[in-house]
């Protein structure tokens, strides 16, 4: 898929666009599935419709428009409209702030609990029923019934304008029934005479002869299912609060430094990518970019996870929305927009918010049809109580109450809101997941692949020594070139050469390189100053000097680097690199998860083995090339391995693509990351093991959700069957239903990574040397 969201045609297939949609009028998970069902319908489309965020994502023809998908959400019943776009320089969510459901709410609900209180006391407590109390209970519960209510009634008629039965349809129907029972019994069944009292009990019972009133159902389910959506909006809302965190990172205003030295402030949209701008103490870097001048400590840890500041200086990138902690910056902008690291972050979590798990499928499967079931057994159930010879308003309170408790609110939120909960925790912690299935995907791993170089150690690597042959261009002229033709290289490798060079020939502008060409799990080439260069892996066959100089740094597990200047052999550069700090810790806590780490390097087999063994890795395959990785991982997925492949370079992208999982280091190339499912953006490794750890968790809270949904189903709407649940209970325990769903999803919030149990090993520390 293109920048632009237009997924690249093939021959066969037509191009898509994605679209995102507004959905209003949702609230269970049966209009879910008929919103999905309706749009699945207009021919090419698909779409998958979130209950939590009230957003439906489309997957449509480009001769679909927006305005035909807007149209068939409304043939179901519910409103739809295209999200405003951000304003230039905003990020995602910026525009969003999620209380304006709960706000509406809140009047509504306290309206209805002034007038429901003294309706629940007097019915409940019968020494307080004074001569005539129940007119004012009906006085009391009749603007209920209507006013309070009305949101249900209104989208239960609309339903069935469209041949569609919801969650709104049972509370619209509960409440009609109660009421209109309720004044029956007031003016033709004798309840309304003069010292007429009722006594409470929680299972209905067959009368006296005397009809009696339900006006405590009529108030108590608009009353529970108000507040309990009330309470579901504000918790929808702190699910997304680390989403909102990241919006309110970006920054409004850059101060740009003029030319002349002067600075000029605009708002951070009309930044463009080579412009200067000014970041003082205890201001957010605007964008992304590089800093010119100036050396401070910049604190990421809001965007990256990163716990302490990172030093920078000239020559440095830096991260948009980072906070400069040290001294005055100058940066050159190198990202605007939507393609900073911050637009990026923000957008994987939206997505990722918008995807759904394969157990919700399921729930709204099941909820699509539960709503006319249910329907159909409240009919049938009344129609047996009274076929049974049961008194007409015991066989009317049971009906009720199997409308009332069977809504399937709980199916709805199970998943969504355990997902956003866990996405933005994920965030928090520097984990970015592109979906459900990414999650699932890290649950069930059995093996990881990682890569040496940029994965499981730093990718600083420095020059450890340089071996030269006779009458070839010495060690400055060697490093003079090879500096220059890895000017052009992303490798890690070529970064250290050039630092190297740079260093030990002061004073030496290195020349500029053409022809320039780098080959993955190779090397690079070009030409300098007319002369062909060539920095590649070593082969068999090499002068004795240099050959010596391989067997000593193969045994010192420094990697070597051939330099062959017009094809003729003329040094060897061994280079050094260090294992990250928190790598054992991620390679002990994965094994102690049951993931069994796996190493596929293209360097050379002795500092392939020296990593594994400080690491404690025993699967190691070095000198792979990207087509040897990808193949390890078919062979891998073919023995019945669930694989996840672990990389930062374009060498990764196709293992990455090719795996079950594909994980891709924050610091990595654009390749990689585009290829993966998950992104460890503060690229350090041991995130990868508190990746696995929330999966496991998330997708058990998204189970307990569901089992909890299903099984509160299933109790209770059998117990209301049999008359032994009152519609004022079943209001109470749906609403309570859903509520404990969303609260057990909140506490993913707050769920922390573990310390590390053993202390990490002096090799490990220091690195394979």
């Amino acid at each position: 898929m293109n920048a632009e969201g237009v997924a690249a045609p093939t021959e066969d297939a037509p191009v898509l666009v994605v679209t995102d949609l507004a959905v209003g009028g949702m609230t269970c998970a049966a209009c879910v599935r008929r919103v999905e069902k309706k749009l699945a319908k207009v021919e090419g489309v698909t779409a998958t419709v979130n209950l939590a965020t009230g957003r439906a994502r489309v997957s449509h023809p480009v001769r679909v428009g927006p305005q035909e998908l807007v149209t068939a959400v409304e043939q179901a019943g519910y409103t739809a409209t295209l999200p405003e776009p951000p304003a230039r320089g905003e990020t995602p969510g910026d525009q969003e702030d999620g209380t304006d459901a709960a706000r509406q709410q809140r009047g509504r609900l306290l309206s209805t609990a002034l007038l429901a209180v003294p309706v629940l006391v007097l019915s409940m407590v019968p020494a307080w029923q004074f001569s005539n109390w129940q007119w004012l209970c009906f006085v009391l519960a009749a603007p209920v019934a209507v006013w309070s209510a009305w949101p249900f009634h209104s989208r239960a008629l609309r339903g069935l304008r469209h041949s569609a039965a919801t969650m709104d349809t049972l509370v619209s129907l509960g409440v009609v029934a109660a009421f209109s029972w309720s004044a029956y019994a007031l003016f033709l069944g004798g309840a309304g005479a003069t010292g007429m009292t009722m006594p409470f009990t929680l299972l209905p019972e067959a009368s006296d002869g005397t009809a009696q009133v339900y006006l405590e159902v009529v108030v108590s389910v608009p009353l529970f299912v108000l507040a309990g959506r009330y309470l579901e909006a504000r918790a929808r809302h702190g699910t997304g609060a680390a989403l909102r965190s990241l919006a309110r990172l970006a920054v409004k205003e850059a101060a740009v430094r003029n030319s002349d030295g002067t600075e000029r402030h605009i708002p951070v949209g009309e930044l463009t990518v080579g412009q200067v701008f000014v970041v003082r103490p205890g201001e957010r870097v605007a964008t992304d970019g590089e800093v010119v001048e100036g050396s401070s400590a910049v604190d990421l840890s809001l965007v990256t996870g990163e716990s302490e500041p990172v030093e920078v200086q000239p020559g440095t990138a830096v991260i948009g929305g980072a906070v400069n902690v040290g001294g005055l910056l100058l940066v050159r902008a190198t990202r605007v927009g939507a393609d900073t690291r911050l637009a990026h972050i923000t957008r994987m979590v939206t997505e990722a918010q918008a995807g759904k798990a394969r157990a919700q499928r399921l729930a709204d499967t099941v909820a699509g049809v539960f709503v006319p079931v249910v329907l159909a057994l409240a009919v049938t159930v009344l129609g047996f109580w009274l076929g049974a010879g049961a008194d007409p308003q015991q066989a009317v309170t049971v009906c009720v109450a199997v409308l009332v408790v069977a809504c399937p609110c709980a199916l709805g939120l199970a998943t969504p809101t355990a997902l956003m909960a866990a996405t933005g925790r994920g965030a928090q912690l520097g984990v970015l997941v592109k979906g459900p299935q990414a999650l699932e995907g890290l649950q069930h791993l059995d093996v990881v692949v990682l890569d040496k170089t940029g994965t499981l150690t730093s990718g600083r690597m420095s020059v450890a020594r340089v071996t030269t042959v006779s009458g070839g261009p010495g060690r400055d002229g060697v490093l003079r070139l090879a500096g220059a033709v890895e000017q052009g290289s992303e490798h890690p490798l070529g970064r250290a050469i050039v630092a190297y060079a740079n260093r030990t020939l002061p004073g030496v502008r290195l020349p500029s390189v053409r022809e320039f060409a780098a080959t993955a799990g190779r090397g690079v080439r070009g030409r300098v100053e007319g002369r062909l260069v060539e920095v590649v892996s070593p082969g068999d066959e090499l002068p004795a000097g240099l050959a010596e100089a391989l067997s000593a740094a193969e045994a010192a597990a420094h990697t070597p680097v051939l330099v062959r200047v017009d094809g003729a052999a003329a040094a060897l550069i061994e280079v050094g690199d260090v294992v990250r700090p928190g790598s054992y810790r991620a390679v002990d806590r994965l094994r102690r998860a049951g993931v069994r780490p796996v190493l596929a390097t293209g360097d050379q087999e002795a500092p392939a083995r020296a990593v594994a063994s400080a690491l404690g890795i025993e699967d190691v395959h070095a000198r792979c090339t990207p087509e040897d990785k990808a193949d390890l991982v078919r062979d891998l997925r073919e023995q019945g391995y669930r694989v996840a492949v672990v990389g930062d370079g374009v060498n990764d992208a196709a293992a990455l693509a090719g795996a079950d999982l594909g994980i891709a280091m924050g610091g990595g190339t654009d390749a990689a990351i585009g290829a993966a499912d998950v992104t460890l953006v503060r690229g350090d490794i041991e995130a990868l093991a508190d990746a696995v750890r929330l999966a496991r968790r998330s997708l058990g809270t998204i189970r307990a959700n569901l089992l909890w949904a299903f099984g509160y189903n299933v109790v209770t709407v059998p117990l209301a069957m049999v008359g032994l649940l009152n519609p004022m209970v079943a209001a109470a325990a749906m609403s309570v239903s859903s509520l404990l769903v969303v609260g057990n999803s909140l506490r993913l919030r707050t769920w922390q990574p573990s310390p590390a149990r053993r202390r990490t090993p002096t090799t490990a520390r220091n690195g394979a040397r």
